[in-house]
């Protein structure tokens, strides 16, 4: 069974900087696109970032220059350095990756979420 974790979540000021990190566990054979995705209250869940296996990463515009995320594909995570930190970044923070499970099988998981929460 595949588990997606994510740490880091928390309190932080308007301006400050958190790191979110994800790692994956379980039978996997391969790992490719990763994500981070966010929630917040009232909302639909949107886009944060995106790195492919090869690294190619995408950002929603609201983060591009404030948010960067990157992988190890050896350990088998995926982190978000979030900086400059604003007060609608508040949201249930989601990592998201497609697995390769089996010869036969890519699927795609979510974490469990981690509240980040962004206020003075």
């Amino acid at each position: 069974q595949v588990q997606l974790v994510e740490s880091g979540g928390g309190l932080v000021q308007p301006g400050g900087s958190l790191r979110l990190s994800c790692v994956a566990s379980g039978v996997i054979f391969g790992i490719g696109r990763m994500g981070w995705y966010r929630q917040a209250p009232g909302q639909e869940r949107e886009l944060v970032a995106t790195i492919g296996s090869g690294g190619t990463t995408n950002y929603a515009d609201s983060v591009k220059g404030r948010i960067t995320i990157s992988r190890d594909n050896a350990k088998k995570t995926v982190t978000l350095q979030m900086n400059s930190l604003k007060a609608e970044d508040t949201a249930v923070y989601y990592c998201n990756a497609v697995i390769v499970t089996s010869r036969y099988a890519t699927l795609e998981f979510w974490g469990q979420g981690t509240l980040v929460t962004v206020s003075s």
